[in-house]
């Protein structure tokens, strides 16, 4: 349920029914978009009816854009939201599967249950060949596990990936819905032969496609959190911690996650862009010291629910990025102790405090292509 659970506005016990009640309306939603019929949904395949693509980019544009704004203005908390591990071999194979099955079938997973409800037995069909691939895939795990949990990058997002900022990523994403919107309404009117009349008597919807690019330019110019603010945390209590070494993480913790492909731990390089793009972990983050307050990464520095972990080469860097996300008041930011260098002497040697069979199942991770290039 969104934020509205952990903020305590919601009983979890009502969880379940919540749920519930958002998919009645999900449900309710694709079916008065049409979204329930195959033949609708194939037609972006052929050319005549493109409302499955409108329908799902204008409700993307529009969440984001709303989830944008609720988060620079602190209504919402981004960091909240789970995101889930890409493991890239098994995406591209499903996406390739769901993709062939859309084609053959007619419907989507949530199309094929809105249709099977509402009496469709071509959908039912379809219901039926999903729970058999669920029945087979959860039976036979085991022979598909390689593959599931293949090529593990870590909770990245579309914008890192590209190496852009998150505001041009929403701005371009919003550009290219509105042509999309243009471009297949053009390529549908002359598919379908559409008569002028009908053209000419369509309501225009060139103000809202300006409204939304328009915030999407003001988000892009929006002034970045400052870096004082009530949250920040006073010299005396960051010392105590240092002092403590409670601002250390183990490298045996952070070696164990990476090799088990678990997500407890976010690991932060705080290393320059080309240094990270010659190598680093799996799953880690390119946050440069000089970047640690810029507010695309508020709501990461913001998640209370995993330990961020700075490393660099050595402990400098990674002390400097700790001290400035600490004094903001970011909560439960950490430092591989000793960084990389620590790390791959414990590994690739017989110093520290690995255990045999650690060290070895570590190493030949690593050597089996474990770092990130």
């Amino acid at each position: 349920m969104a934020p509205l659970i952990p903020q305590g506005i919601i009983n979890p016990e009502l969880n379940l029914f919540f749920a519930l009640m958002l998919g009645v309306g999900f449900g309710y939603v694709l079916e008065q978009a049409g979204l329930s019929s195959a033949q609708k949904l194939a037609g972006v395949f052929y050319g005549y009816d493109f409302v499955v693509l409108r329908v799902f980019f204008t409700a993307g544009i529009t969440a984001m854009t709303g989830l944008l704004f609720m988060n620079y203005l602190g209504w919402i908390d981004m960091g909240l939201v789970y995101i889930n591990p890409t493991f890239l071999y098994s995406a591209i194979t499903g996406g390739a599967i769901m993709g062939f099955g859309f084609i053959l079938g007619g419907y989507c997973p949530g199309t094929g249950i809105v249709a099977a409800v509402t009496g469709k037995i071509d959908a039912m069909l379809f219901v039926l060949g999903i729970l058999i691939g669920i029945f087979i895939f959860g039976h036979f795990f085991e022979a598909f596990d390689g593959l599931y949990t293949g090529h593990f990058l870590g909770n990245i997002f579309v914008y890192d990936s590209i190496g852009i900022s998150r505001s041009w990523f929403a701005v371009l994403l919003i550009a290219v819905a509105i042509t999309a919107f243009i471009i297949t309404q053009m390529i549908e009117d002359r598919v379908n032969r559409a008569e002028a009349s009908l053209i000419s008597s369509r309501p225009s919807y060139f103000m809202p496609s300006f409204l939304i690019l328009a915030l999407g330019i003001i988000y892009l110019f929006l002034p970045p959190e400052r870096a004082s603010s009530f949250r920040e945390k006073p010299p005396e209590k960051i010392w105590e911690n240092v002092i403590a070494g409670k601002h250390m993480v183990c490298p045996l913790k952070v070696v164990n996650q990476i090799k088990n492909g678990q997500d407890q731990l976010k690991l932060i390089d705080v290393r320059s862009h080309e240094e990270f793009g010659e190598f680093s972990l799996p799953g880690a983050v390119n946050i440069p010291v000089e970047e640690v307050l810029n507010s695309r990464w508020r709501e990461f520095f913001r998640n209370g629910k995993r330990e961020k972990v700075f490393f660099g080469n050595g402990a400098g860097k990674a002390a400097e990025a700790y001290i400035t996300a600490s004094r903001a008041g970011y909560e439960r930011v950490f430092i591989l102790e000793g960084g990389l260098n620590r790390l791959f002497t414990e590994v690739f040697t017989d110093e520290g405090i690995f255990d045999t069979d650690n060290r070895k199942q570590a190493r030949q991770f690593f050597l089996d292509g474990g770092v990130k290039r």
